[in-house]
């Protein structure tokens, strides 16, 4: 019997399981079984390599729907996403997103249909991948810029928190910025600029998170 299982990484004390699972929820999903790594970076660590990772590769079927809350849930490259969402496709295994609601389905023969998901593949990988990049220097910088002081980093905490961001990520791509303030306790100014860069809205995030530690 096919079931749906939604995989999670949950690898800062701002964004909880249950924030991410009730995202899923509210998108539409209906969720058999969560698989969550606690306290392990995506940055840093590939999919096979976590504990919760390796038991997502023995759990998946043929028939089975993979939920997760978007594609960088699955590697820290561009290579490491696109191998993994191929591989388990190959083995008949649906892939689905929170964010924007993506398909990716092994079993579309349609030559058309089947050129423009690699193509999809390869961007949102190649997203990923750059903000893996970017969360990656940003952390770089807090930890050098931390040894270089002698007390407490007093630096301005940005206005949003990371969980805000996948908050804003996760709604309807036609969602207006007023909705889109009040759904996430943002202001609408703070909205556009997150949208006009997100990448660089969580390097920031990223910064602050290791120059407080």
């Amino acid at each position: 019997m096919a079931h749906t299982i939604f995989y999670a990484r949950v690898s800062t004390a701002e964004q909880t399981l249950e924030h991410q699972v009730a995202q899923a929820e509210r998108a539409g999903f209906v969720i058999d079984e969560v698989v969550a790594d606690k306290g392990v970076s995506g940055v840093a660590t590939r999919l096979c390599e976590r504990p919760e990772g390796k038991r997502l590769y023995d759990k998946l079927r043929s028939g089975d729907v993979l939920v997760v809350r978007w594609v960088d849930r699955l590697g820290r490259s561009y290579t490491d996403v696109t191998e993994v969402i191929r591989e388990f496709m190959a083995r008949g295994v649906i892939i689905k997103t929170v964010i924007n609601g993506m398909v990716f389905d092994g079993a579309t023969t349609d030559a058309m249909q089947m050129a423009v998901r690699d193509a999809l593949i390869s961007f949102l990988a190649a997203t990923a991948q750059a903000q893996a990049e970017a969360t990656r220097e940003a952390q770089k910088a807090g930890i050098a810029h931390a040894k270089g002081r002698q007390g407490k980093y007093r630096g301005r905490k940005p206005s949003y928190t990371r969980e805000q961001i996948e908050q804003l990520e996760s709604l309807p791509a036609g969602m207006n910025t007023t909705d889109a303030a009040r759904a996430t306790g943002l202001s609408r100014q703070t909205v556009l600029r997150i949208r006009a860069n997100p990448i660089a809205a969580y390097a920031r995030v990223a910064k602050w998170e290791v120059e407080q530690s």
